[in-house]
């Protein structure tokens, strides 16, 4: 069985926590598109300020299906 899947690259923040970026980026993606399948973590990175994080962001692509012709 063959399914076909489209890719989007998606950055998302968070100033909670990494996991909690994940969760936002899979929210706004599953808003724009049919059937999120999956969100690949490419790079995870913080915005520090002092000895502190601000905001936690992540880069990923996000696999989903596409709507019927």
């Amino acid at each position: 069985m063959v399914h076909m899947l489209r890719v989007m690259e998606i950055r998302a923040e968070s100033e909670t926590s990494w996991e909690d970026a994940a969760n936002d980026a899979v929210a706004k993606a599953a808003n724009m598109v049919p059937e999120v399948k999956s969100l690949h973590i490419e790079n995870f990175e913080a915005q520090v300020k002092g000895d502190r994080i601000l905001r936690y962001r992540i880069n990923g692509k996000i696999s989903y299906v596409p709507e019927a012709p």
